[in-house]
């Protein structure tokens, strides 16, 4: 990852491979923002390069020219942000991002983005090192681009001084991101549940964070019928993966919940060829929440934290669950199996149970759950679903602040019947309309009760389109894995722990 600092200096006179420039738009067209703060000469030669390569303005788009006069920098980016009176805090984290992901390759970066708040800084930190990603595990012969070398944010010395703690947490956080994109970009021939399940070992081996891993004997043993049935068409054993974090003093308890599908065929239920291929990012909610769970250690946040990694891969062969099968999850309850491509639920509904014995305040639990996510709500916005209305509320308030797109939905009770089953508890499938809600529904069934009788507050992220972009990449976010959710979980854990849910 690049190196990061903040600086005082003007931003003009330091040099660097790329100064990077907001542009934006008002009534008369594109300007430069910030153009007060600027040189004389350097605000003329800027306005007159907007011009010159027909600039608009418009979000995230970027023009690399030469240097001018009175700039240090090799060249200048101008990057676009929009109406310049709406600029907010995401919109400088995408602008930062747009920016050093299309500079990949460059040594040192310098931002001199309109800033002059120390919330602003680290907006356009936190973008800047989420844009400096590149994967090349794969690529020979030292093929593909490294991300920029260093990244140097200009701003007021005192909104500097106020992002300190906001820079410290920016590094940490994108520690967190690229490392949940890594592990969402490797190929499933290399990444499978036992494999996984050491990469979280080696993770957090020096952070205060305790490891424990049952594998198939274990789960076998324990009743976690829905692991091990999933799991069972492959040669590669399913794992559940637990992660402690206890500081001391914590007096709430957090339980994230990961689905960990390293990669989903579908089973019997196999799923068509096209596209199979991105269903290797079937785990990005457990490496979401393994990612997240390391940066919680890392900024010491004052809250009890465990992780819960479902880890399976879902094939067909002569040993693939079939429908009609039913099997028992953890605790007792039988489920019959209609189709084996409706597998997430089933490895979840093991972990949901299994942390609700550890009688946690709050269980999430965030999932590539179901296409109908993608029906619903696009490729970019998660949903949220939950038993507690402020919890939801919580979530999507801390999302919209970490800047994540979440949205919230519903869990229709006249949805629950069509889960019916003639022989078990519980079908792990119903109507099709609306069947983003019925997974969300059928997790609910798995959710534990207090001790006062009500439900524990839980909550249901569904990121099944946002967590890996199959399309162009955009902002700070790449093709491929995106990291999707991190920020939103730590987000949830630093407010629950400075304000507890009820």
């Amino acid at each position: 990852m690049p190196s990061l600092s903040v600086t005082a200096k003007d931003a003009v006179s330091q040099s660097a491979d790329a100064l990077v420039i907001g542009i934006g738009t008002n009534n008369s067209g594109a300007v430069v923002a910030g153009a007060q703060a600027l040189p004389t000469p350097v605000r003329t030669s800027l306005t007159q390069a907007l011009k010159a390569v027909g600039a608009t303005g418009a979000k995230e788009t970027l023009h690399r020219i030469p240097s001018v006069a009175g700039v240090s920098a090799k060249s200048v980016v101008l990057v676009g942000l929009g109406p310049v009176r709406e600029v907010g805090l995401e919109t400088l984290r995408r602008a930062a991002g747009a920016a050093t992901r299309e500079l990949a390759g460059l040594g040192k970066v310098v931002f001199g983005l309109p800033v002059s708040t120390g919330e602003e800084v680290t907006a356009v930190a936190e973008g800047a090192l989420f844009g400096a990603y590149t994967y090349n595990r794969y690529r020979s012969n030292g093929g593909g681009k490294n991300p920029v070398g260093a990244i140097v944010v200009a701003g007021p010395a005192a909104a500097n001084t106020a992002a300190r703690a906001g820079i410290r947490r920016a590094k940490v956080l994108a520690d967190a991101v690229h490392g949940t994109r890594d592990l969402i970009n490797t190929a499933p021939i290399d990444l499978y549940p036992a494999q996984f399940a050491e990469d979280a070992q080696q993770l957090v081996k020096d952070l205060p964070v305790a490891v424990t891993v049952l594998d198939e004997k274990k789960l076998l043993k324990g009743g976690y019928g829905g692991l091990i049935a999933v799991g069972q068409g492959s040669s590669r054993p399913p794992r559940l993966v637990r992660l402690d974090y206890k500081p001391a003093g914590a007096t709430t308890h957090v339980a994230l919940v990961g689905k960990g599908i390293t990669f989903d065929s579908g089973g019997l239920s196999i799923k068509p060829a096209a596209n199979m291929d991105d269903m290797k990012s079937d785990m990005s909610g457990a490496a979401a929440v393994l990612h997240a769970v390391a940066a919680i250690a890392e900024l010491g946040l004052p809250i009890q934290v465990s992780g819960w990694l479902a880890l399976a891969e879902n094939m067909p062969s002569g040993t693939a669950q079939r429908p009609s099968d039913v099997i028992t999850i953890r605790g007792g309850r039988t489920v019959e199996v209609l189709n084996t491509d409706a597998e997430g639920r089933l490895v979840l509904a093991d972990a949901i149970v299994a942390a609700g014995e550890t009688k946690p305040d709050v269980i999430v639990d965030i999932a590539t759950l179901t296409g109908a996510q993608l029906v619903a709500l696009g490729s970019r916005t998660s949903a949220i679903m939950a038993n507690d209305d402020d919890l939801r509320g919580l979530v999507h308030n801390v999302a919209e602040q970490a800047g994540e797109a979440f949205w919230p939905m519903p869990l229709p009770a006249e949805l629950r019947p069509s889960m019916d089953s003639r022989v078990a508890d519980i079908a792990n499938i119903g109507e099709r309309f609306g069947g983003m809600l019925v997974a969300g529904l059928f997790l609910k069934e798995f959710v534990p009760s207090t001790d006062e009788g009500a439900q524990v507050s839980w909550a249901h992220l569904d990121i099944a389109g946002p967590s890996y972009n199959t399309g162009s990449a955009y902002g700070y976010t790449p093709a491929g894995g995106t990291g999707h959710g991190v920020r939103t979980m730590v987000a949830l854990c630093e407010s629950l722990a400075e304000s507890p849910l009820h």
